[in-house]
C-alpha cells in the first residue's frame, strides 16, 4: 500500500483577529457569534489576516444586521473590480436573534461590538458583543486588577 504524502510541513494560515480595545473601552453583557457576507477576494484578505475592528460597530437596519467600520484590505492580487474596504457586510443571523438584540440594545447605553473575526470550518464567522461602555474609574479599576495579578504571577514564579 501506497503511503500517503506528509502534509506536516504544508501550514494554512487562518489567523483570529481580535478587537483589543473593546475590552477595554466596554463591559461585554453578552456575545454570540454571526456569518459575515463577503463578496470578491475578501475572503483571502480575511485569511491573510488583513483586517481591522478597531473602530468597527455593528447596526440593526431593516431588520437586518451590518458590520460596519470593518477594513478589510483589498487583496493585493485580486481581480481590477475590488471592493470598498470600509463598505458594510451584512452579518448572518436568524431573524429571532436581531429582533432580540434590537430589543437590548435599544436600552440606553448598549451598543453592538465585533470582538474577533476568525474561520470555522471554512467559513469566515464573527463574534459580535452586546456591550456597555465603561467609565473612566472602571477601566483604572480593571488595570489596577491586572497589575496585581501580574505581580502575583511574578510572585509565584520567583517562588519557585
Amino acid at each position: 500500500m501506497a503511503k500517503k504524502p506528509d502534509n506536516s510541513k504544508r501550514r494554512t494560515y487562518s489567523p483570529t483577529i481580535k478587537n483589543r480595545k473593546a475590552h477595554h473601552r466596554f463591559h461585554v453583557l453578552e456575545a454570540m457569534e454571526a456569518g459575515v457576507e463577503l463578496k470578491g477576494n475578501e475572503v483571502k484578505s480575511v485569511r491573510l489576516g488583513e483586517v481591522s475592528l478597531d473602530e468597527s460597530f455593528a447596526r440593526i437596519r431593516a431588520g437586518e444586521l451590518y458590520l460596519l467600520g470593518c477594513h478589510i484590505k483589498p487583496y493585493e492580487f485580486g481581480d481590477v473590480s475590488k471592493q470598498d474596504p470600509i463598505r458594510p457586510r451584512r452579518l448572518l443571523l436568524h431573524k429571532r436573534e436581531i429582533r432580540q438584540l434590537a430589543e437590548r440594545v435599544t436600552q440606553k447605553g448598549n451598543t453592538l461590538v465585533p470582538l474577533a473575526i476568525y474561520f470555522k470550518r471554512g467559513k469566515v464567522k464573527i463574534e459580535i458583543a452586546l456591550v456597555r461602555g465603561k467609565q473612566l474609574h472602571d477601566k483604572r479599576q480593571d488595570m489596577k486588577k491586572r497589575e496585581q495579578q501580574r505581580d502575583i504571577q511574578q510572585a509565584m514564579r520567583r517562588r519557585r
